[in-house]
């Protein structure tokens, strides 16, 4: 069977065994992960662990290329980033005038042929793709006033939020669609990022979620299923509050299910959304990768794989596999996937 074929078996809630995927290891890890396994990129570092689905995203290959240089979102008005709460371009705003105004991105300045060629080795490899545009709308919107003044503009300037929400989800609405139209029918799953929880709760509250967020996040998740694709949602933190909102929207499987996060433990995502989501992660980054041994890894995921059954892609609870994170421990995870 190859990784396609176990991705959409594990999709379709039909599979007999768990699936695997490394994750995506930071820039700082990749050195020694590709000498370690002996391999010179994350592709040839995937095939090498086994891993069933490959991530491949206009942002990470190709990217936005703008001939004068000009950033996709320049949500800080040239200034250096200090902090998420400092001050972005609409900190002040109030007129939704000025939203509108703003110099915002135009989708053609993508290059989608390097995109496309790494789609095409991702297939004849027998891997599952998981691609679109990463469409961190959220985390854009938050950029653009500075993460308080956000969440407090929610309540005093609310057409303001929605206003710029709009213009990012429209870009990367019309980013999406430029894909699709081109590999939709080489793309097994959408996958993309907002990270809506901390480690004790979400950010926003589902009230607020419900106004700011799930219009935009149903257009994405729309748009996908238009194009026969499932979804993959990744959001880090506890997002436990929102999950059943998530799966109302059409979200098909949820990633990277942070393990230390408040009521986002395996067994407690079993008890209550197993068989009406896919779980992918849960392989703990914050403590058991960096600071266990390989016979504990193993064991953690035997005991992932127990809770969620075999429709489960086991999997870092952090894509970005951290400098501290031994080799050996990556090593320990694919094996026990595998077995």
């Amino acid at each position: 069977m190859t990784g396609k074929e176990r991705i959409h078996s594990i999709l379709s809630h039909q599979s007999t065994h768990c699936g695997f995927w490394h994750g995506c290891p930071n820039p700082a890890s990749t050195e020694n992960l590709f000498r370690a396994f002996e391999v010179k990129d994350d592709f040839e570092l995937g095939i090498k662990l086994g891993s069933d689905c490959c991530w491949i995203h206009p942002e990470g290959v190709g990217g936005y290329k703008h001939p004068q240089g000009k950033p996709v979102f320049d949500v800080l008005g040239g200034k250096k980033r200090i902090s998420l709460s400092q001050d972005g371009v609409f900190a002040n705003c109030e007129d939704v005038s000025e939203v509108d105004a703003f110099d915002w991105p135009d989708e053609k300045y993508f290059d989608y042929e390097p995109v496309l060629e790494m789609i095409d080795r991702a297939t004849a490899a027998g891997q599952a793709v998981l691609s679109g545009s990463w469409s961190c709308f959220f985390h854009n919107v938050s950029d653009f006033f500075g993460m308080e003044n956000y969440f407090v503009k929610m309540y005093t300037d609310p057409a303001v939020v929605e206003a710029v929400t709009e213009h990012v989800v429209d870009f990367y609405l019309r980013v999406n669609e430029r894909l699709f139209e081109k590999a939709a029918d080489k793309i097994d799953l959408f996958f993309f990022g907002n990270d809506f929880g901390s480690q004790r709760d979400t950010l926003i509250s589902p009230e607020m979620f419900d106004r700011f967020v799930m219009p935009s996040f149903v257009k994405f998740t729309d748009q996908a299923h238009r194009y026969g694709l499932k979804v993959l949602l990744h959001s880090c933190g506890s997002i436990y509050r929102v999950i059943p909102r998530l799966i109302d929207a059409g979200v098909d499987a949820l990633h990277p299910i942070q393990a230390q996060a408040a009521n986002m433990d395996a067994q407690t995502l079993a008890r209550e959304f197993n068989g009406k989501i896919i779980f992918v992660g849960g392989v703990d980054t914050q403590r058991l990768l960096p600071n266990g041994t390989p016979r504990q890894v193993k064991e953690e995921v035997y005991r992932l794989r127990d809770l969620f059954g075999p429709n489960y892609v086991v999997s870092p609870s952090h894509e970005s596999i951290l400098p501290d994170v031994p080799w050996e421990n990556v090593q320990a995870m694919a094996e026990a996937a595998a077995e």
